[in-house]
């Protein structure tokens, strides 16, 4: 499942994102949602998230419901 609905994305989900210096290269990080940062309802690259460990970057797949 893709990360470009807000509705779809819940605290406590173990995601995959893209790290903003990882654009270029599309490299993927996997972590479990701490905050939902962006407002809107859909994004075309992904809603914006910061991960239990601080990370943040766009939701690429969602890997597992919370």
């Amino acid at each position: 499942m893709n990360g470009q609905n807000r509705s779809s994305i819940k605290i406590g989900q173990r995601v995959q994102i893209v790290l903003k210096k990882d654009q270029r290269s599309g490299a993927l990080t996997e972590g479990v949602i701490s905050r939902i940062l962006t407002k809107s309802s859909h994004h075309p690259h992904g809603i914006k998230v910061m991960l239990a460990d601080g990370q943040v970057g766009r939701v690429k797949e969602i890997l597992e419901e919370a």
